[in-house]
């Protein structure tokens, strides 16, 4: 054992006097991952086998300094202070310390800790700061303490409050709401965004009280909250309280409020999205936004709210989406109703009448829907269609077939090849069908 602990040492010296980075990576790798940390030749080598490695860390490639990052993490606490005396460095190059910082956050240690803390509350550096908050919320509990205390001061509470955010425990609650009404948008918004993670009695008023913050950004934070407690709909009549931010003056509220409101799951918030849908007032981004929401509201009402949109609106955008998430719904229970709008759609001609191209697009959207949707009733309509002009229609048809039931398809296209009654280009496109089979 120490005979080959002793020729990987002399390989890898070999490779370090010869700058090959990605073999003395191997070496090292071989050495810290094939034995115990705690083994005696590991213990004996660990001071040259750090100084090996910090120089791939100071000379090597991205890929070579991501993978020594694992060794220096193995080689435990010997490995802190030259890694802080790099983040220390102003002269350093900054990808060298980004990656110091990053290792570092791998130790659970209090002098990991205070530089990470004091890099963000002296560095201009908006990235290492960055990456900094992120390596002090991997750190978890203990790292609250520190990151509490910088929540007292302007110029790190953002950075404090995001880092919080990464430590995913009861205990970053009440630091988060000592925050709540800061000064800065900024803060309450990543502070109420942080505090939605948890389900807590203190949070649901906090994010009722964002809805009307004058910054845009808090209301859609608190909207975004709100939406992921569908639990305390009835409770708090969430759905009355999120309706007025479909109308908010910032369209990003607006389409947060949409989703939020299609996670209550009721007939109601369906009932208040629709009237929005139908708004002449309504931007074209926050429809599209809500005939998706419709769906995901998941009802019977849902689904009717957008079929009557398909009759209310001349908007060849909005028939495109409603004709599309229709042929996306997967609650069972929809997938028949859906199905049904779908071909009532197509047997009445409202909107696949359009001149082409359109007119072919709103067909394939159809056709690639009901195959979507598993509705062996969409066979004989589907076929009808074959005998449309456009080739791309065809081939959609053709590929909804075989998803549906693909034995009896073909059998019917079988059976309707040969008949006198057909049209020609039914005839033509039974038998494109039959061929690309």
């Amino acid at each position: 054992m120490v005979n080959n602990i002793n020729q990987l040492l002399a390989q890898a010296q070999a490779a370090a006097d010869a700058a090959d980075w990605s073999l003395l990576t191997q070496y090292l790798q071989q050495l810290m991952f094939s034995l115990d940390s705690t083994h005696p030749e590991i213990v004996k080598h660990r001071q040259y086998l750090l100084e090996l490695a910090l120089s791939i860390l100071e000379m090597g490639d991205f890929q070579q300094r991501w993978d020594i990052a694992k060794v220096l993490k193995q080689l435990g606490n010997i490995a802190i202070p030259p890694l802080i005396d790099i983040l220390e460095d102003e002269d350093a190059e900054e990808d060298l310390r980004w990656y110091a910082v990053r290792t570092l956050g791998e130790f659970q240690h209090p002098e990991a800790i205070v530089s990470l803390v004091d890099l963000l509350k002296t560095s201009e550096h908006e990235e290492l700061k960055t990456m900094a908050a992120s390596a002090l919320g991997q750190m978890g509990s203990l790292a609250i303490t520190a990151l509490t205390e910088l929540l007292a001061a302007a110029e790190t509470r953002l950075l404090a409050v995001r880092s919080l955010a990464y430590i995913r425990t009861q205990e970053t609650i009440t630091p988060l709401l000592s925050v709540v009404e800061d000064a800065q948008p900024a803060v309450r918004s990543a502070t109420l965004e942080a505090l939605s993670s948890f389900h807590d009695q203190r949070l649901p008023p906090v994010l009722l009280n964002g809805l009307d913050d004058v910054a845009a950004t808090v209301r859609r934070a608190a909207v975004q909250g709100l939406g992921f407690r569908p639990d305390l709909s009835k409770e708090l009549d969430l759905v009355t309280r999120l309706q007025p931010r479909l109308y908010d003056f910032n369209l990003e509220v607006c389409c947060a409020a949409a989703i939020a409101l299609s996670r209550m799951g009721t007939d109601e918030a369906a009932k208040y999205l629709f009237e929005a849908l139908i708004s002449p007032n309504t931007p074209l981004k926050l429809q599209l936004e809500i005939i998706r929401a419709l769906v995901w509201v998941e009802t019977l009402s849902g689904l009717a709210y957008l079929q009557q949109a398909l009759y209310e609106t001349t908007s060849e955008a909005l028939w495109q989406e409603i004709i599309t998430v229709l042929g996306q719904v997967q609650k069972p229970e929809l997938m028949t109703p859906s199905a049904e709008i779908l071909l009532d759609v197509l047997n009445s001609q409202h909107l696949v009448t359009v001149a082409n191209p359109v007119g072919a697009k709103f067909k394939s959207a159809i056709a690639l829907g009901l195959g979507q949707l598993g509705n062996n009733q969409a066979v004989e309509p589907l076929i009808l269609l074959l005998s449309d002009a456009n080739q791309i229609v065809k081939l959609n048809v053709i590929s909804a077939l075989k998803k549906l039931d693909g034995e009896v398809a073909y059998q019917q296209l079988q059976q309707l090849a040969n008949s006198s009654t057909l049209t020609p280009d039914l005839q033509q496109g039974i038998a494109i069908a039959l061929a690309e089979w």
